[in-house]
């Protein structure tokens, strides 16, 4: 029996990115298209599409996943290069150090890697996200693939005004400015050696002013 994992923050992204669509008046099947996703997540179009519904998909085993997206890798493999299996068998053979007959009974979906094979196959195929992008629940990776669309129609955030660094006099648009606003970015042993400074300064400034 598999632990239970915590949910995906699936919904959320999806409210805000329906929030975000009709706001700008956008095609929502143009922003999040499920066969373009499916192709991209490993996922079946129709479990892509059962989760941008809301809908939870058949539940399934990590042995199950990883199969099946193995297959779709290196089915979309097969299908970009035009090469044939036993050529595809063949390199993974030489590359991984596996038999030929092994390689092909995982590309087809039909036997389930080892831990070091599928960390082979990662970096064969140059899988983003890794060795999760096979084992994660479906809800998980395609949250994951969503992220950078909803980061692309979010406006950006303002940068927050510093409200601790020292600021200089009005009309002072100089070096003590300057310096002034990156003093709150020094590390510790320099800023003792401004604050010295600075004393020194001030203590000069009021033996002058004192006669």
């Amino acid at each position: 029996m598999e632990p239970p994992t915590a949910p995906a923050p699936l919904p959320e992204t999806l409210r805000r990115l329906h929030a975000l669509i009709e706001e700008r008046g956008l095609n929502w099947s143009e922003i999040l298209d499920s066969r373009d996703l499916a192709a991209r997540t490993l996922l079946p179009e129709e479990t892509v599409r059962t989760l941008l519904e809301g809908r939870t998909p058949p539940a399934d085993t990590v042995n199950d996943r990883v199969r099946a997206r193995i297959k779709t890798m290196a089915d979309a493999h097969l299908t970009r290069t035009g090469t044939r299996m036993s050529s595809l068998a063949a390199d993974l053979s030489r590359r991984l150090g596996v038999s030929a007959v092994w390689a092909r009974q995982v590309c087809a979906g039909d036997k389930v890697p080892s831990v070091q094979l599928l960390h082979g196959l990662v970096g064969f195929f140059h899988v983003p996200g890794g060795e999760t992008a096979f084992t994660a629940e479906a809800a998980e990776v395609l949250h994951r693939a969503l992220l950078p669309l909803l980061a692309a129609l979010e406006p950006p955030r303002a940068p927050e005004p510093a409200t601790d660094a020292p600021t200089a006099p009005s009309g002072h648009d100089d070096v003590r400015a300057i310096a002034l606003r990156q003093a709150r970015d020094l590390p510790p042993e320099r800023w003792n050696v401004l604050n010295a400074t600075l004393q020194a300064l001030l203590d000069l400034d009021n033996d002058q002013g004192n006669p």
